[in-house]
């Protein structure tokens, strides 16, 4: 459709020190009007410290039937995986 508005991928940090998740989408005419609406439609229980918005057109994405090829070459290199440690108890959001 031609009027249609964009569509904007709507991202929102929980609590500082928390990465940025992937809530939802929405349409809105401009990246202030998806800040607002994001706020209104996301956030109306005080859930969100931060919101992020990004034009849909805007993401590249990997094709999930590709992942074999794609992420291949990251499985010999087993000293990237935390594996080899313990974590203390006193450490959260890890």
């Amino acid at each position: 459709m031609k009027n249609e508005w964009p569509l904007w991928e709507v991202f929102i940090r929980s609590k500082s020190g928390l990465s940025h998740k992937h809530v939802g989408s929405l349409h809105a005419s401009d990246a202030e009007m998806a800040v607002e609406n994001a706020r209104d439609l996301y956030t109306r229980r005080n859930e969100g410290v931060s919101i992020w918005v990004v034009a849909s057109k805007d993401i590249t994405a990997s094709d999930p039937d590709d992942s074999d090829p794609l992420f291949e070459p990251a499985k010999d290199k087993i000293y990237r995986h935390p594996t080899f440690y313990e974590v203390p108890n006193e450490v959260t959001h890890m």
